[in-house]
Formats: C-alpha cells, sequence, structure tokens
C-alpha cells in the first residue's frame, strides 16, 4: 500500500492581504521573499558595475600615483563632504519612510519620502555646481584640458578626471533614477496603495537607495581625500 501524501499546510491569508498577492504566489511570504532575492540579485549586478570602475582606479593610481595626488587639489573638499552628509540624511529618511509604510502611517510616509526626494535634488544641485567648476577650469578631459599648475602630469591627469567623471556620472544618474522611484512610490502612496499588509516596494526602493548612498559612501576619499594637499 502506497505512503498516504500528507496535506500541505498553507500560511493563513487575511482578506487584506490576499488583495495585495500576485496569482503565481502561494502566500505573502513567499512574494515578500521573490521580491528581496530579485532586488539583491540587481545590486550584486551593481555592485560588479561599479567594481569594475574602482578596480579601474585602483590600478591607475598605482600606475600614475603622482599624477592622481595632484588631482585632489582641484577637489572642493567642502562641497564633496556637505554632498555625503547629504546623503546620510537621506538614508535616515528612506529608512524612515520604510517604517511609516510598515506602521500603515500614510501621512508620515509621505513627508519622508518627499524630504528624501529633497536631499537627493540638494545633492545633485550640487554636482552640477562642481561639473561646472571643472567646465570654467577647464578640467574635462578632451582637447581643450588645461592642468597649468601641474603641467608635467598633463597628460596622465586626464585618467584622473575622466574616471571622476564617469564614476560620479554613473552615481548621479542612479540618482536620478532613484528620485523618478520615490516619486512614483509618493504617488502611490497618496493612492493609499501601502500599508502594514503591502509595503514590499517602499522597501525595494529603500535597499536601491541605501545602495546608492553606500557608494557615494565610497567615492567620496577616494576622489576627494586621497592624495597630496
Amino acid at each position: 500500500m502506497a505512503d498516504a501524501v500528507m496535506p500541505v499546510a498553507h500560511e493563513a491569508i487575511s482578506p487584506e492581504e490576499e488583495i495585495y498577492l500576485k496569482h503565481h504566489f502561494a502566500t505573502p511570504g513567499q512574494q515578500m521573499d521573490a521580491d528581496t532575492l530579485g532586488m539583491w540579485t540587481f545590486l550584486i549586478t551593481e555592485v560588479l558595475f561599479f567594481g569594475g570602475m574602482f578596480a579601474s582606479y585602483a590600478v591607475y593610481r598605482n600606475l600614475y600615483y603622482g599624477a592622481f595626488a595632484s588631482t585632489s587639489k582641484y577637489m572642493n573638499v567642502t562641497l564633496g563632504a556637505t554632498n555625503t552628509a547629504v546623503l546620510i540624511c537621506s538614508s535616515l529618511t528612506m529608512a524612515m519612510a520604510v517604517r511609516s509604510a510598515q506602521l500603515s502611517k500614510r501621512a508620515q510616509l509621505i513627508r519622508y519620502l518627499f524630504l528624501t526626494m529633497i536631499f537627493g535634488t540638494i545633492f545633485l544641485v550640487i554636482k552640477a555646481f562642481e561639473y561646472h567648476d571643472k567646465y570654467v577650469e577647464h578640467l574635462i578631459p578632451g582637447l581643450g584640458f588645461q592642468y597649468e599648475q601641474f603641467p608635467q602630469y598633463e597628460h596622465n591627469a586626464q585618467i584622473l578626471f575622466f574616471l571622476y567623471f564617469a564614476m560620479t556620472g554613473m552615481h548621479a544618474i542612479h540618482m536620478i533614477v532613484g528620485l523618478g522611484l520615490l516619486s512614483w512610490l509618493a504617488i502611490e502612496a497618496y493612492r493609499r496603495k501601502y500599508n502594514e499588509n503591502y509595503f514590499t516596494p517602499v522597501e525595494m526602493v529603500g535597499l536601491y537607495w541605501h545602495f546608492v548612498d553606500i557608494v557615494w559612501i565610497f567615492l567620496f576619499p577616494l576622489l576627494y581625500l586621497i592624495g597630496d594637499r
């Protein structure tokens, strides 16, 4: 006689949770695990992407240490440190937004999302001023590049400034994407989409935002602080 098949116990699902459950998931917990795994997989690919840039920086800095060290004199540490503080504050408000969604506090959720967007916008505005300063000082790599203070490093210094614009530029693009996602979350929160039964999108965007902030935490000392001053 074949062994009897034991029934599989399923997680009890409340009517409120069932509203947000996608048809291809059995339980809200399974849906949350799948979303989290997908986001972390995406973030790993982002680590590999930025890791290539960091590796290039390490190689060329080792090859042309003098040229790279001289470029630190052209970096505005005050603006870089200000942007670091701004992003740390934005991570705090993003964390508070996630917590507000988990507690079904709609007004607080919207407020913290807007604060996070404000901090992100401040970061981009400051970065735009930095880019403008580099343009005025003719420090954009290319035919118009000028390096009058250290003419012996003019050729190799362009490598660092290329990496500076590539790394901070890609970071800025990720910030812009993050602001778009935050705007979408704010609209959905206004429509009462998120509550204690469903807050996955807020948490996933929060993970993305924290990752972008962490990337800057590494960029700031590499580009602004390591060098001869």
